[in-house]
């Protein structure tokens, strides 16, 4: 096992930065929809992967001062070399709520016309989005004994990661079996 600091290096997320197509698309779909504030806008040019790159950089604010930015930049071929927005690909950036801030961005949508889908995972509740260029956008809604169940995974992470390296896949996710069990039926 590896030793880890006790306290993690980083005091918390700055930004996750995104490569778009049309910032005003993006902007106003995380600010008009999703909620969150454009509160910066940096127009650059810089030496990017061996070439000078002409960019706006916008930053959308969360409630503890970290950022989604997103990049445009001027030339056209620069979005196709460096965007990571794949289709149907798993990666997302998930960000935490309450249950009433995901209700309304869900409102929000579902007003506008954008799909989204909602999953119970049993440790938390997910809403999954896709924004103007495809990058998937997570609000999670954690339940009230997020602490209890964090503090058991925190406990038995490296084990299980041992286990399902060595070939035991067996899912250990209980929750989610257990909110079904419980859910009303309908």
């Amino acid at each position: 096992m590896t030793s880890t600091p006790s306290t993690p290096p980083a005091l918390r997320l700055h930004h996750h930065a995104i490569v778009v197509r049309d910032q005003e698309a993006t902007r106003h779909f995380y600010e008009d929809i999703v909620g969150l504030p454009l509160v910066a806008t940096w127009c650059e040019v810089e030496h990017i992967r061996g070439k000078d790159r002409t960019y706006c950089h916008t930053f959308f604010e969360l409630a503890d001062g970290s950022a989604l930015a997103f990049f445009q930049f001027a030339d056209p071929d620069d979005y196709e070399e460096l965007a990571s927005n794949l289709p149907k690909k798993l990666n997302h950036v998930a960000l935490a709520a309450t249950a009433e801030q995901q209700a309304a961005v869900i409102g929000r949508l579902e007003a506008n016309g954008v799909p989204c889908r909602v999953t119970d995972h049993g440790y938390c509740v997910s809403m999954y989005v896709a924004d103007p260029d495809g990058s998937t956008l997570e609000l999670t809604v954690d339940p009230p004994n997020a602490a209890d169940i964090a503090a058991v995974r925190r406990a038995d992470a490296h084990r299980e990661l041992a286990r399902w390296l060595a070939g035991d896949h067996t899912p250990n996710n209980d929750l989610r079996a257990l909110h079904k069990a419980e859910a009303p039926a309908g």
